[in-house]
């Protein structure tokens, strides 16, 4: 009579500490160089070690530059960054891949990746999209500095049960309705708190027929609408994602994990707080107007009026339009851009490559618009060269960066949006000043950003599907 998102948190309770609190045992940790510093500083001050150095992994992602090849990086502060998250995961024996490993990439792409993410475990990062990893049935979340040093400490962490709610999304998608689509239509019709305080278990036939990495993405998706946790019941399609991944289960621990596979999904008897049903034929691709994942319409919508919002709703709404320099009732789909980026942990993987190439093959970059994609990880970018997909990108006029991290995702780095510039983005945030100061970002997927740099404005995707294209991620 439980829930998926309870068995986990069954099976990892190491004991009760209240009637609301429990001690939570992590699987594994992973650790980026903006959000531990403190943390490592923190054990050094209490003469504490890691306990299990083989349970953590760091990944430099955020700072570094992916404009050149080797260990470039956007300035003085991110070296400092970099050097010293790699001397503390030398002195405390933590495998670290750095700039220079050609396994770097984004944390959440590079752990899935190398088989590091699987049914059953509990993975923590200082990172809020550590939901991502709910597609292989773990429970991932994101946690602070303070926990950072709690879990290298103890490899445990003092953890707050959610309430467990269920979206259930039925049928089919239409042709160039992707994964992304499908939670930004969840996301603008539950709102961005609308899963605040909740572990969300996505089911139904269109979320069964995703592969793993839409399944990623969905889960990567939730935080936008406030969940701190995000599961997708494991399958067969994620033992075939495993087998074979360079740090992966073994075939005897894929045997395992096959056999452990009816325990890891909800009972039919588990009861949720709160259920949410949507049909995936009703969903067309969706793009953001305003400066919150859930400020979304479908591409052939329009920018809300005003007194489509509740009173308290309003003042947001204004200053988000304001903000975005777009007027009530306008349509989306039209408006100009200056730039389209395909990057980031949500987007960015060979699958959103190959549906984005789709689109472009044969194509050319609008005069206006300046174009770049920065692959996932480093693994990613050689399987996409040796693809060719690099190619087609470039003859659409398209950079092809050589290095991988977050990029223009966050601007925390060398790859930032000037003010008042619009920018096409496969990302998942769209925050004032997200991609930098005074940029304005519209986030959609792969395929819907592809064809807004051809049109030189956000467009619909399906017009490149009917003349031969493709988007289906």
């Amino acid at each position: 009579m439980s829930t998926l998102y309870e068995k986990l948190v069954a099976r990892h309770t190491v004991a009760a500490l209240s009637d609301e609190e429990v001690l939570l045992y992590v699987t594994f940790h992973v650790m980026n160089e903006y959000t531990s510093p403190q943390a490592f500083s923190g054990l050094e001050a209490a003469g504490r070690r890691v306990w299990r150095p083989e349970a953590h992994l760091g990944v430099v992602d955020h700072v570094n530059s992916t404009r050149r090849p080797g260990p470039g990086v956007a300035d003085a502060e991110a070296d400092l960054l970099i050097r010293n998250f790699l001397a503390n995961c030398r002195r405390h024996g933590i495998r670290c891949f750095s700039v220079d490993d050609p396994r770097q990439g984004i944390e959440h792409v590079v752990v899935p990746e190398q088989g590091l993410a699987r049914p059953g475990t509990v993975i923590a990062c200082g990172d809020s999209h550590t939901t991502t990893y709910g597609a292989f049935g773990a429970l991932g979340f994101g946690i602070g500095t303070s926990e950072v040093e709690h879990v290298l400490a103890t490899q445990t962490l003092v953890y707050r049960p959610l309430k467990p709610m269920r979206v259930t999304v039925d049928g089919r998608p239409g042709p160039g309705v992707a994964a992304k689509d499908l939670m930004l239509a969840v996301i603008a019709r539950l709102g961005a708190g609308g899963a605040s305080g909740y572990a969300v278990e996505f089911a139904g036939e269109a979320v069964r027929a995703l592969d793993v990495a839409g399944r990623m993405t969905v889960c990567n998706m939730a935080v936008e609408m406030g969940a701190r946790a995000a599961l997708i019941a494991p399958d067969g399609k994620v033992l075939d994602y495993l087998r074979d991944r360079p740090l992966g289960p073994s075939e005897e621990e894929l045997q395992a994990l096959a056999d452990a596979l009816p325990e890891w999904c909800s009972d039919e008897d588990g009861v949720f707080a709160l259920e949410h049903r949507f049909r995936a034929d009703d969903v067309e691709p969706m793009v953001t107007w305003g400066t919150s994942p859930d400020q979304a319409v479908p591409i052939t919508g329009r920018v809300p009026q005003l007194a489509d919002f509740a009173p308290e709703q309003r003042p947001n709404a204004e200053r988000a339009m304001r903000y975005m320099d777009v007027q009530p009732g306008r349509p989306v789909a039209g408006i100009p851009i200056d730039m389209a980026f395909i990057g980031s942990c949500t987007n960015a993987r060979i699958e959103d490559l190959r549906v984005a190439v789709a689109v472009l093959k044969g194509k050319r970059v609008a005069a206006n618009v300046r174009a770049f994609v920065v692959c996932g990880s480093q693994d990613v970018r050689r399987q996409a060269e040796a693809e060719g997909l690099d190619r087609v990108f470039r003859a659409a006029g398209f950079e092809w960066r050589p290095e991988s991290g977050c990029s223009m995702c966050l601007a925390m780095n060398d790859d930032v949006a000037g003010e008042g510039v619009r920018v096409a983005s496969s990302t998942n945030r769209n925050f004032e000043g997200r991609q930098g100061r005074g940029a304005r970002t519209h986030i959609m997927s792969p395929a819907m950003v592809a064809g807004a740099a051809v049109r030189g404005c956000l467009a619909d995707v399906r017009e490149f599907i009917e003349h031969g294209g493709a988007a289906h991620a």
